[in-house]
């Protein structure tokens, strides 16, 4: 079962890249893209909600529900954020920003593991060291002076990255009330409903192979969720979150694979230490 997290960050790959093609397009501004992206998650969970529901009485609770209404704020955020980033900046330029998102869901972690009783969080050095040193590996080898331009898109994607983190990591207080199918599913249901009432978008404008690839992306973005939130409540958030970090492997696989782009060292570094980390904590 251990391979479920390496399905999700094949899904975190192919959905970024994928909604890159989209956002594009001048014709998809991102209200429109966001509210598309969520109706289209929802449509996609629909066939499957009716076995994989589970809800349970606690998620009623007070406190439970300003911790769903947190995360529901935290992704809104998020998105318009990262897509506004997305919109205008090439993904290359963005990869640094972007990448802080594994780093901030582990500091955020060790944080509420000392604030929140219960085990929800790891406090197993095995399992936080390695995952420190595979995600500012992979901040610092894709750090290059002269590419890193601190100009608001760069910014977003740093908002975004920080509010992700953050909504993932909340998120686990109040997993266990749900199957990771139902708690995604009202997560994205919730924020259609709001950036529907918000943006009041028009899906005319939305050209017949535009709707499928937001489509794709709606299915990539539940596969990855669902895998997330799977990982969470069997493995642990900071062991998931490490075994998320394979996702630019396969990004470098597949470019030096499909697209003949030539591997950097930089690459090659990442992939050995990413790796090297994954089997620390999976044979120590």
């Amino acid at each position: 079962m251990i391979y479920i997290p390496i399905l999700g960050a094949l899904a975190l790959a192919t959905g970024t890249i994928l909604t890159k093609v989209v956002l594009r397009g001048k014709k998809v501004n991102i209200k429109l893209f966001q509210t598309a992206c969520f109706l289209s998650a929802v449509l996609v969970m629909i066939p499957f909600i009716y076995f994989f529901w589970n809800l349970t009485s606690e998620a009623f609770e007070l406190k439970n529900i300003v911790i769903f209404s947190l995360i529901i704020l935290f992704s809104m955020i998020a998105n318009l954020a990262f897509f506004y980033s997305m919109k205008r900046e090439k993904i290359s330029n963005l990869e640094p920003a972007i990448i802080l998102e594994p780093l901030f869901v582990i500091l955020l972690a060790i944080l509420f593991s000392f604030i929140v009783d219960g085990g929800l969080y790891e406090r197993n050095l095995k399992v936080i060291i390695p995952s420190l040193i595979a995600g500012l590996t992979l901040i610092l080898t894709h750090i290059k002076k002269d590419q890193i331009e601190f100009n608001k898109y760069f910014l977003a994607a740093i908002v975004g990255s920080f509010f992700f983190a953050f909504e993932l990591v909340l998120s686990r207080l109040i997993l266990d009330y749900y199957s990771p199918m139902s708690f995604y599913f009202l997560r994205c249901l919730s924020l259609f409903l709001l950036s529907f009432i918000i943006f009041r978008p028009k899906f005319e404008r939305l050209e017949t192979k535009i709707r499928w690839e937001i489509l794709l992306i709606g299915l990539l973005w539940v596969v990855y969720r669902v895998v997330v939130y799977y990982g969470y409540l069997n493995f642990g958030v900071i062991f998931t979150t490490l075994i998320l970090m394979l996702g630019p492997i396969f990004v470098y696989l597949f470019a030096w694979k499909f697209l003949k782009e030539k591997l950097e060292w930089r690459n090659i570094l990442v992939a050995v230490i990413i790796v090297g980390c994954v089997l620390y904590v999976l044979l120590g």
